[in-house]
């Protein structure tokens, strides 16, 4: 894939699920994660946008349940998130590689007060296989092809990537938020807050200017060997079952 420089988070986002090979993403549209939804449109992705967002999880769930890929759907931060808890633990319990995209509160304003903002890993976590909480806008790439790698290997499962609002837009318009959301005022207190919103931004941002190109990562599917399919042939075919009924009951699961 030749090497793209993403504007902003959503379509770096975009272009990680173009890369696995992602065809649709299932979603209840919401302004935290509408940058990854209109940047996955633009590369060709069908957005499936549904009326509940554990809808849109068990899609995800039936799409990789029919393709054998990760199914992909995206929720906006909060109650949208919890809603998704039923369809996240059926994913779980059925063992479907199912990537949940959620968005989340700005980074400094989290555990603050701010807009549908709760503590997310704490909720999600006892039911995925992985959660990251991505924390600068170089780490969205990375951390989308650790969650198709780990959906898939040993056993399958759903895992959950928090996407936080001021990771997905362009850096001009949250320079430009954070800004004026610390005022013009020239106290003390009013600086400092001007030059640790600053900072904070600067390291959102540190290297989001370099070049992207996200990949798929290889991943080695467990095959099970001779004698653990010859024991579950044997299992199946009742406790009593011979050695010969179950070597057939083999015979007919290779065919």
């Amino acid at each position: 894939m030749q090497e793209t420089i993403a504007r902003h988070g959503g379509e770096r986002v975009a272009a990680a699920l173009q890369a696995h090979g992602v065809r649709f993403l299932f979603t209840l549209c919401g302004g935290h994660i509408s940058p990854i939804l209109a940047a996955s449109k633009a590369l060709g992705i069908r957005i499936v946008d549904v009326r509940d967002e554990a809808t849109a999880v068990f899609a995800a769930d039936a799409a990789a349940r029919l393709t054998g890929n990760p199914g992909v759907a995206a929720v906006t931060a909060g109650p949208g998130l919890t809603n998704t808890i039923t369809a996240l633990k059926n994913a779980q319990l059925a063992q479907s590689p199912v990537v949940l995209l959620g968005g989340a509160a700005p980074t400094a304003l989290q555990g603050r007060g701010a807009l549908q903002d709760i503590d997310q890993r704490s909720l999600i976590a006892p039911h995925v296989k992985l959660v990251r909480r991505v924390r600068r806008v170089s780490g969205l790439a990375p951390a989308l092809e650790e969650a198709f790698e780990v959906a898939c290997e040993g056993v399958q499962g759903p895992v959950f990537i928090e996407c936080p609002v001021d990771l997905l837009y362009d850096e001009a318009s949250i320079r430009k938020w954070y800004a004026d959301a610390s005022g013009k005022g020239s106290s003390i207190p009013d600086r400092l807050l001007r030059f640790y919103l600053n900072r904070h931004v600067e390291k959102m941002f540190a290297g989001s200017g370099e070049a992207v190109a996200p990949v798929a990562r290889e991943v080695v599917r467990p095959e099970p060997s001779g004698s653990a399919v010859e024991a579950a042939a044997l299992a199946g075919s009742g406790a009593g079952g011979s050695a010969a009924e179950a070597r057939g009951a083999r015979r007919k699961l290779s065919r």
